[in-house]
C-alpha cells in the first residue's frame, strides 16, 4: 500500500499499525449485528416483545450517536491514545454484564453502555485524517473498512451458529473476549497522533458551533446520515424479514444476513483504490447510484411478483457495495471541512450518521409485519439512498461555489 504514514507495528510511538486500524473498527462493527440472528430467541427468553428487544439496536445506536459527540473534543484535548483505551475497557465490562443479564432491563442497560466501542470506529478515523491528506484519508479509510468489512460478514453467520449450539449469551463473551484482545494490541501499537489542546474541556466543547455553521460540514455529514441510514433501516427490519416473514432458522439467518458486508468489502477496496485517482465527489456519487440502483431493480422485480428471501438478501449487496464507496470518501470530506478539528468533526458526524441511523432502525421496526412483506423496508431504504443523493448534490455545488470543486 502507499499509504505508510510512517508506521512500525507494536511500536506506539508511531501512528497505528493498519491491522490496529482495522481491529478496532471491526469488533465495534461487529457489535452491531453479531447478536442479530439471536433477538427472536431473547425476545421468548426474556418473555418481551420483540419491539422490545430490538431496542437493543436502535437505543444502542442512540447511545452510540451521544457518545461520539462526547469522544471528539475529549479526544482533541486529551489525545486519541486515551479515548481509545478507556472506551475498549468499558466495553469488555458491559459485554460481560450483557451476558450475565437475567432481565431485559439489565441487558438493555449494559447493551447500551456496550457503546462506548464506538470510539474505536470515530476516534480511528479521526487519527488516520491527522496524518494524511484528505484523498489519502479517503483511500485509507477504504483500506481499513474494506479489512473491518470481514467482520460484519461472518458475525451474523457466527453469532447464529454460537446461539444454537451455546446460547445467546455466548455471542456476548465472544464480544467480551475480543473487546480484551483488541485493548491490549492498542496499547502496544496504538501511537498518539493529535497534540493535547491547551484549551479545556469546555473550551472543547466549544467549539462545536464551528462546525455547527458550517453548510457543507452538514451536507457531508447528513450524506453520511442517510446513505448508511438505508443500512441501519435493514439492520432493524432484516431479523424480522427473515424469521418472522420468511421463516429462516438463526443460523440461515446469520450467513444470508452477511449480504450487505460482502458488497461493502468490494466497495470499500474500490475506495481504497480509486478515490486518489478519480476524486472524492465522484466516488460519492457512484456509491450512490449503486444503491439506488440495486434497490430499484429489487423492488420492480417484488411487485412483478418475483419476492423471495434469497432476492431481498441479495439486494442488500448492492446497498454495502455502494456503502462501501461512498462513506469513507464523505467521512474524509467531512473531516476536512475543518481539519484542525478532526476529532470534534469525526465526533459529531459520526453522531449524526449514527443518530439518523438509529432513527430509522426504530421506525423499520414500527412499519413490518407479517402481511406486509419486505416492500415498507425496501421503500424505506430506496427513500433514505435518495435524501443522502441530495445532501450529496448540495456538498458538491457548495464546493464550487467555494472555488474548492
Amino acid at each position: 500500500m502507499a499509504i505508510s504514514r510512517g508506521v512500525r507495528f507494536l511500536d506506539r510511538t508511531t501512528p497505528a499499525h493498519i491491522a490496529t486500524l482495522v481491529a478496532l473498527t471491526s469488533v465495534a462493527s461487529m457489535n452491531m449485528n453479531v447478536f442479530l440472528p439471536s433477538l427472536p430467541g431473547m425476545a421468548a427468553y426474556f418473555d418481551a416483545p420483540y419491539w422490545v428487544l430490538q431496542l437493543s439496536v436502535s437505543a444502542y445506536l442512540f447511545g452510540s450517536a451521544v457518545l461520539q459527540v462526547i469522544a471528539g473534543p475529549l479526544s482533541d484535548k486529551f489525545g486519541r491514545r486515551p479515548v481509545i483505551l478507556w472506551g475498549f475497557a468499558i466495553f469488555f465490562l458491559a459485554s460481560v454484564g450483557c451476558a450475565l443479564a437475567k432481565s431485559v432491563e439489565v441487558f438493555l442497560t449494559f447493551r447500551m453502555i456496550q457503546a462506548t466501542v464506538v470510539v474505536g470506529m470515530a476516534i480511528s478515523r479521526a487519527s488516520i485524517r491527522d496524518t494524511v491528506s484528505a484523498t489519502q484519508a479517503a483511500s485509507l479509510i477504504g483500506y481499513v473498512t474494506m479489512g473491518m468489512s470481514l467482520a460484519p460478514m461472518l458475525a451474523p453467520a457466527l453469532g447464529g451458529v454460537l446461539d444454537e449450539t451455546f446460547g445467546w449469551q455466548a455471542v456476548f463473551l465472544l464480544l467480551a473476549v475480543l473487546g480484551f484482545l483488541v485493548f491490549v494490541l492498542s496499547w502496544f501499537d496504538l501511537g498518539e497522533t493529535a497534540p493535547k489542546s491547551d484549551n479545556s474541556v469546555f473550551q472543547q466543547f466549544r467549539e462545536y458551533p464551528t462546525l455547527f455553521k458550517s453548510p457543507r460540514f452538514w451536507a457531508h455529514s447528513l450524506t453520511l446520515a442517510f446513505t448508511s441510514g438505508s443500512y441501519f433501516a435493514y439492520l432493524g427490519g432484516g431479523p424480522y424479514v427473515g424469521a418472522t416473514i420468511y421463516g429462516m432458522s438463526p443460523t440461515v439467518l446469520g450467513f444470508a444476513f452477511a449480504a450487505p458486508a460482502i458488497g461493502y468489502a468490494l466497495g470499500n477496496g474500490l475506495a481504497g483504490r480509486f478515490s486518489v485517482r478519480v476524486g472524492i465527489s465522484r466516488m460519492i456519487n457512484w456509491g450512490i447510484l449503486t444503491v439506488l440502483g440495486g434497490l430499484g431493480l429489487v423492488i420492480v422485480l417484488f411487485y412483478l411478483g418475483l419476492q423471495s428471501a434469497w432476492l431481498f438478501f441479495s439486494a442488500m449487496i448492492f446497498v454495502g457495495l455502494g456503502n462501501g464507496m461512498t462513506i469513507p470518501n464523505a467521512t474524509s470530506a467531512m473531516l476536512s471541512v475543518r481539519p484542525q478539528m478532526a476529532g470534534a468533526a469525526s465526533g459529531l458526524g459520526g453522531a449524526i450518521m449514527i443518530g439518523g441511523g438509529a432513527s430509522l432502525s426504530a421506525y423499520a421496526g414500527t412499519i413490518l409485519s407479517e402481511t406486509s412483506g419486505a416492500m415498507p423496508l425496501l421503500w424505506l431504504m430506496f427513500s433514505s439512498s435518495v435524501v443522502s443523493g441530495l445532501f450529496a448534490l448540495y456538498a458538491q455545488i457548495r464546493a464550487r461555489w467555494l472555488g474548492e470543486g
